[in-house]
């Protein structure tokens, strides 16, 4: 059930046929993955601070242990995607996993042994960081492989939700009632969900190795590897845009969520069911999103429900510059919500069928960087600006800058059907240029 056996015994069934025939029961497998990793990880992003809390009351040492399980995308990412080009991406999937459960593991026995510390926790946090760059990577450049192109739109809308709904919603909901029960049972309930969610991938059918290089082509090294696909981002007019577009907007996210908490308590006198109510919003929207995105593609067309994000974005950001209404504030948060559902599903879609599969490992690390990169670099401005002018003019400013992506995105990003444009030569050179309709 690992492989297909048409592969295994050499006959003539190509990739493009097991596509075909096991696409519906990939699709199921991704999206139980996603589903079943993203729960723990929603799990963990809230038991890993709380734990931290229960060992110090500094500040700074809770906010480190959080910044483990997400600092590896600005370290590890770039090198991760050269792995994931080079190596079976579902190979690479068990591997994470496996770091996963380790990690768990080790927890748990700590736990029960009362061994639980703040040196243990950093170094959890970091490998679950780690291995969540490295599972998240691979999911993403081994859907091409694992389903028809008809069903693309449909699985990565499928695994948009699950993580909307595992990291926003049942995660964090679930890692309550565990803790609650006790940390022992929360943390080795985690780690068994991580081995599940390893064991599902046995019933992936296809071949899931990148494609090989051209047996005239010289190795080359981990940074030159790099470059190329950085080289190979920046040179493409549409990826480029699109790769600008989301670090102004994550950098408008990092702005909302850092300076949201500080202003809705100050500013919109929220207490905390009515904060809960208005975060509670934008996974509301992301999972609307992930229901909708096709009859929204179907009804406008997937280049203008992404310009829906961007117009959502602007309100859920300039909302609270002109009011402190807990209802449209909320309504904003929907919005942005709903809309950063609709571009990552299109976006996602879009560039698994332009970029050639050789490439799909250091295009998504590299793209993810402008993401996770500019959000913290958005946190850090807000908080300035909203120090030395006030709260409402810090969201005004990120509204004004968030503006300029419709003019980007219309001038750059054409009326395409996305399709797979690029195929290499045997010198690894493109053969040929996408097609596009205007």
């Amino acid at each position: 059930m690992t492989t297909t056996a048409p592969e295994q015994t050499g006959t003539a069934t190509t990739q493009h046929d097991i596509r075909t025939r096991f696409g519906r029961r990939n699709t199921a497998v991704l999206v139980a993955f996603t589903a079943a990793t993203n729960l723990a990880d929603g799990v963990m992003k809230m038991a890993l601070p709380l734990l931290a809390a229960q060992l110090t009351g500094s500040p700074a040492q809770v906010t480190a242990v959080s910044l483990t399980l997400t600092l590896p995308w600005l370290l590890t990412a770039l090198h991760i995607g050269v792995l994931v080009d080079r190596f079976d991406r579902r190979r690479l999937l068990w591997t994470a996993n496996g770091m996963r459960v380790a990690a768990m593991a080790w927890l748990t026995v700590a736990a029960l042994t009362g061994g639980v510390a703040l040196p243990v926790l950093f170094a959890a946090g970091a490998i679950l960081g780690v291995a969540d760059v490295a599972a998240s990577t691979s999911a993403s450049a081994l859907v091409p492989a694992a389903v028809p192109l008809a069903g693309r739109e449909r699985v990565n809308a499928w695994m948009v939700g699950a993580e909307t709904v595992g990291q926003e919603f049942a995660g964090p909901f679930v890692g309550g009632l565990l803790l609650a029960a006790g940390t022992g049972l929360a943390l080795g309930v985690t780690g068994a969900s991580y081995a599940l969610a390893a064991l599902s991938l046995l019933l992936l059918v296809g071949r899931f190795r990148p494609a090989a290089p051209a047996p005239d082509t010289a190795p080359a090294s981990v940074n030159s590897r790099i470059a190329e696909g950085v080289r190979f981002l920046w040179n493409d007019r549409l990826l480029r845009t699109l790769s600008v577009v989301v670090a102004v907007l994550s950098a408008v996210w990092g702005a909302w969520l850092a300076l949201m908490p500080l202003y809705a308590q100050r500013a919109m006198g929220l207490g905390s069911r009515e904060y809960g109510i208005l975060l509670s919003a934008l996974g509301v929207g992301g999972l609307t999103g992930a229901l909708a995105v096709t009859w929204v593609n179907r009804v406008l067309g997937a280049r203008r429900a992404m310009f829906a994000d961007l117009i959502g974005t602007i309100a859920m950001v300039a909302l609270p510059a002109i009011t402190t209404s807990l209802w449209a504030v909320a309504a904003g948060a929907f919005l942005g919500g709903m809309g950063g559902t609709l571009w990552s599903v299109n976006a996602r879609t879009l560039t698994q069928h332009r970029v050639p599969d050789e490439m799909l490992g250091r295009y998504g690390a590299a793209s993810r960087l402008f993401n996770f990169g500019a959000m913290p670099l958005g946190a850090a401005v807000v908080g300035l600006v909203a120090e030395l002018g006030g709260m409402r003019l810090a969201f005004g400013l990120f509204a004004a800058a968030t503006a300029v992506t419709p003019v980007l995105f219309v001038r750059n990003v054409p009326r395409i059907v996305a399709r797979p444009v690029i195929s290499r030569t045997r010198t690894g050179r493109p053969a040929g240029r996408a097609r596009r309709r205007s």
